[in-house]
């Protein structure tokens, strides 16, 4: 004897969740407001470890005119990216967030797997952000348009930002099969 009972209104949740989804998704996944924000501190959090920590130990090390070639290839330009681009992958590869996103409650996601492979940080933190910081920054406005909030690095690594408090509903969506 079967014990679980489906319930009419299961049916009719389950069908207005499949007809809506993509507006669903617009509300579960970080707009571009609250990335943006969440940005801004992760900057402010890499302007402070540069000002703390590079800094001082170029001044130390005697290094802070080096340069090669041009001044683009300072010294302090190359460890400050280096501090950039480090921030960005060991934060999300260890937490799924920055400081910035953890303030706001967001998370990275994968559309692949339950977890972020070490192929996908690398895209999304590096190659990603290095090209939509090249266009200066115009690439990044591409969250404000796109079903799931994903920017181009995002599009790249096959990722998005989700809200924390809707990532079990939104596994949920993602997982439930297309019969409806």
């Amino acid at each position: 004897m079967d014990t679980t009972n489906q319930h009419p209104n299961d049916d009719r949740l389950s069908s207005i969740v499949h007809n809506q989804k993509d507006d669903l998704q617009k509300l579960l996944y970080a707009g571009f407001g609250s990335r943006f924000a969440a940005y801004i501190i992760d900057l402010l959090v890499i302007w402070s470890l540069n000002t703390i920590v590079t800094r001082p130990l170029l001044r130390l090390l005697n290094l802070e005119e080096a340069q090669l070639w041009v001044p683009m290839f300072s010294a302090h330009n190359i460890t400050t990216s280096i501090i950039f681009f480090v921030y960005f992958i060991l934060m999300t590869k260890i937490f799924r967030a920055t400081l910035g996103k953890m303030i706001f409650g967001l998370s990275v996601v994968s559309f692949k797997d339950d977890t972020l492979t070490n192929g996908q940080i690398i895209f999304r933190e590096c190659i990603g952000r290095y090209i939509s910081m090249a266009v200066l920054g115009i690439p990044y406005l591409v969250v404000a348009f796109t079903k799931r909030h994903q920017g181009i690095h995002d599009l790249f690594a096959d990722t998005s930002v989700i809200k924390n408090k809707f990532s079990k509903l939104n596994h949920t969506i993602e997982r439930r099969p297309e019969t409806v």
